[in-house]
C-alpha cells in the first residue's frame, strides 16, 4: 500500500512538472509571437533594440545605386538591398558602441567637420554637390557625426593598439629583401578611383559608389577638396576609392617601374615623371574613370638597404596597415556577436521563398 501510494505521489510529481514545462514553453511562444507582431512593418532590422528602417535602407540603396542605367529584376534588387542593410547593421553596431563609451562627436566637432567640407565651394556648388548626392545639409551633418564618432570607437579599440618594433621592421626586410633590389627606376605610387559604374567588389570604409557620370565627377570633386584640407591620402582612399584592389590599403599601388608606366598610357608617364615625392596629380580621366595619383616616392635601380629611412618607413606603413586590417576584421566580427540583431527583411525573405 505504502508503494502504490509512493508511486502515485512521483506520478503526480512527474505530470505536475510536465505540465509548468508546458506552461513555461507556451508562455515563451507567445512572448516570441507577441515580439514578431508587434515589431513595425517599416523596420528592416533591429540592432539591440534600435531600429534601422526601410526608409533609411531605401535612402541609402537610392544612394548607392540608382542611376546604374541597368535593369535588374527583383531577385537582383533585394540582394543588393542586403547587402545595403549588412552595411547599415554594421554601421549601427559601432555607433552604439561609440555612444556607451561616450565617445560621441559633440556639435563642435560636426559644424568643423561640415564648414571644413564647405570651404572650397560657393554656396551655390555645394547645393548643387548635395543635390548630386540626393541628400541635404542635415542629412551630410547627421553622416558626420556617425562617422566622426565611430572614428573615435576606432582610434581607442583598434589603432591606438597598434605598435611596430624595429625588430618587426628587420624581420620584415630579411623575408623580403628581394623586393627591396630594383632592377630599374621605380616609383612608389598611390591612387584614388571613381568610376560612373558601381561595381559591386567594391568595399570602401563609406561604402560609396557614385554611380553615374555626374555623381562620379561630383565625388572625385569632394575629394579634391578634402586632400586640399590636408585629410590623408590613403585615409581617403580607404574611405571613398572604388578600385577593389587599393581600396582597403590607402590606395597603394606599390612600386610601379617605369617601362610598366610606359606600357599603360605614354601621357601618363611623362606627367608621373614630372612630380615630386609627395605631390597628388590634378584629376585625370581614364577609360575606368577619374583618378587622382600620388608619388610616395621614386626610387633609383639597386639594392635599398635597411638603414635606409624610406625603407624602414615603407616597411613600417605595410605592417601598421596589416596590422590595421586585421584588428578591424576582428573587432567588427567581434561586435556582431556580442550584439543582438533580427534581420528582418532576410526573415521575411525567406519566409516567402515558397510563394509564387
Amino acid at each position: 500500500m505504502q508503494y502504490r501510494r509512493s508511486l502515485a505521489k512521483g506520478y503526480y510529481k512527474r505530470l505536475r512538472h510536465m505540465r509548468r514545462i508546458l506552461l513555461l514553453t507556451l508562455a515563451a511562444a507567445l512572448l516570441l509571437s507577441g515580439c514578431k507582431k508587434s515589431l513595425p512593418d517599416n523596420v528592416a532590422a533591429m540592432v539591440n533594440n534600435r531600429p534601422v528602417t526601410y526608409a533609411d535602407l531605401d535612402k541609402q540603396f537610392q544612394l548607392q545605386f540608382s542611376g546604374t542605367g541597368e535593369r535588374q529584376n527583383d531577385d537582383q534588387a533585394m540582394s543588393q538591398k542586403l547587402e545595403v542593410l549588412r552595411t547599415l547593421i554594421d554601421n549601427e553596431i559601432m555607433l552604439q558602441r561609440a555612444e556607451k563609451q561616450s565617445l560621441m562627436a559633440v556639435d563642435a566637432d560636426v559644424e568643423a567637420k561640415f564648414n571644413e567640407l564647405k570651404a572650397p565651394y560657393t554656396q551655390e556648388e555645394f547645393q548643387r554637390l548635395l543635390n548630386v548626392r540626393k541628400i541635404t545639409a542635415e542629412d551630410l551633418k547627421a553622416q558626420l557625426r556617425r562617422d566622426l564618432s565611430v572614428a573615435k570607437l576606432i582610434a581607442k579599440e583598434i589603432t591606438s593598439h597598434i605598435a611596430i618594433s624595429d625588430k618587426d621592421v628587420a624581420d620584415f626586410y630579411n623575408g623580403n629583401k628581394a623586393g627591396f633590389n630594383l632592377a630599374e627606376p621605380q616609383v612608389h605610387l598611390s591612387q584614388i578611383l571613381v568610376t560612373p559604374q558601381p561595381n559591386p567588389e567594391v568595399r570602401n570604409l563609406k561604402s560609396d559608389k557614385a554611380q553615374t557620370e555626374d555623381q562620379a565627377r561630383a565625388k572625385m570633386q569632394m575629394i579634391e577638396a578634402r586632400l586640399q584640407q590636408g585629410e590623408d591620402f590613403a585615409v581617403v582612399a580607404q574611405s571613398f576609392s572604388e578600385d577593389p584592389a587599393t581600396a582597403a590599403n590607402g590606395g597603394d599601388l606599390g612600386f610601379v617601374p617605369e617601362s610598366s608606366l610606359e606600357k599603360a598610357n605614354a601621357e601618363l608617364r611623362k606627367m608621373v615623371m614630372t612630380m615630386q615625392a609627395g605631390q597628388v596629380s590634378k584629376v585625370i580621366r581614364t577609360p575606368e574613370g577619374y583618378r587622382l595619383l600620388k608619388v610616395i616616392s621614386k626610387e633609383p635601380a639597386g639594392q635599398r638597404e635597411l638603414n635606409d629611412p624610406r625603407v624602414q618607413q615603407s616597411i613600417r606603413e605595410t605592417l601598421i596597415n596589416r596590422k590595421d586590417q586585421l584588428l578591424r576584421a576582428a573587432y567588427y566580427e567581434v561586435a556582431r556577436n556580442e550584439a543582438q540583431v533580427v534581420n528582418q527583411m532576410a526573415i521575411r525573405i525567406t519566409m516567402n521563398r515558397d510563394k509564387k
